[in-house]
């Protein structure tokens, strides 16, 4: 079967780890979107270190979790927004104003 959403799968990894309290977790398949992700949310604190596993197919990746994550996911399908829209659509998708990122 194939994956529609691979960074969708990643993210739902991670939360369902986080919610068991886990320390770390395997994301696979791994692409560049999922790497550029990863690298902001450890740039932001909510994850730690994420090492990429090469297994001469579609790699792994091994993240360390902080225990700081509440909820991340994707909005699908990813639209395109203007310079001048960011900011409607922070306001519309979080929760408050000192809350979350969109990326």
């Amino acid at each position: 079967m194939v994956r529609m959403n691979t960074l969708a799968d990643a993210l739902k990894s991670i939360n369902n780890a986080e919610k068991k309290g886990k320390r770390q977790v395997l994301i696979r398949p791994c692409s560049k979107v999922i790497v550029k992700f990863l690298t902001v949310m450890m740039k932001h604190g909510y994850i730690g270190e994420f090492e990429i596993i090469d297994d001469h197919r579609s790699n792994k990746i091994v993240v360390n979790l902080t225990g700081r994550i509440i909820k991340c996911g994707v909005i699908s399908p990813r639209f395109d927004v203007p310079n001048t829209a960011i900011d409607k659509w922070t306001n519309s998708l979080l929760p408050s104003r000192q809350f979350g990122h969109v990326v």
